[in-house]
This record gives structure tokens, C-alpha cells and sequence, in this order.
């Protein structure tokens, strides 16, 4: 059901680190928030196939709603503002938790 968590999963290449350093301390208290887990925030993982990214982050919510509170919060949009101008090649996905077929 809709109480199901969901993992966001995001890569970026940061192309302004000064300009990239309000992001995180911006981000977190929104995580926290929406009640979001950081599982993964790496920025030296290893390649192990394909074009990488960066910076890769895991992050779980406790549901998709939640997800998407956290992402169109308007506190957000100035802080994912810093991110898209300090950044390229970004992505975010939200996948659902894997269940095994009854």
C-alpha cells in the first residue's frame, strides 16, 4: 500500500563546490522534516560500471507521499535551487522497496 517506503536516489557531478556548500546544510532539517533516513551520501564511490556520478545518495522515506512532500516543499525549492546551479548531470529516482511476489 501507499505505506510502503521508498528510496530516492540521486547523482550529481558538483561543478561549483563554493557555490555547492549551503546545499547540504540546507537540505537536512527538510530530510528531517519529512521524516527521510540518509542511507547513502557518498562523494567518492567507486565506479564499478558506466558513467558515475559524483556525488550518490540513498535516501529512504517511510512513504512516497512523504517523498514527495519533502520534494515539493516550498522551503525546498530555494535550497534545490544551490544544487541545480552548483551541479550537471543529475538525476533523482524514486523507487519503491522491493517486495518479494506472495
Amino acid at each position: 500500500g501507499s505505506t510502503m517506503a521508498v528510496y530516492v536516489i540521486a547523482g550529481y557531478d558538483i561543478t561549483d563546490p563554493k557555490g555547492y556548500e549551503g546545499y547540504v546544510p540546507g537540505v537536512v532539517p527538510l530530510l528531517q522534516k519529512h521524516g527521510a533516513e540518509i542511507l547513502v551520501a557518498d562523494y567518492e564511490a567507486e565506479t564499478l560500471e558506466g558513467d558515475a556520478r559524483m556525488v550518490n545518495v540513498v535516501l529512504k522515506f517511510p512513504s512516497e507521499e512523504a517523498a514527495r512532500s519533502w520534494y515539493n516543499d516550498p522551503a525546498y525549492g530555494p535550497v534545490k535551487q544551490i544544487r541545480l546551479d552548483s551541479t550537471q548531470g543529475g538525476y533523482i529516482a524514486m523507487a519503491k522497496e522491493f517486495q518479494a511476489p506472495a
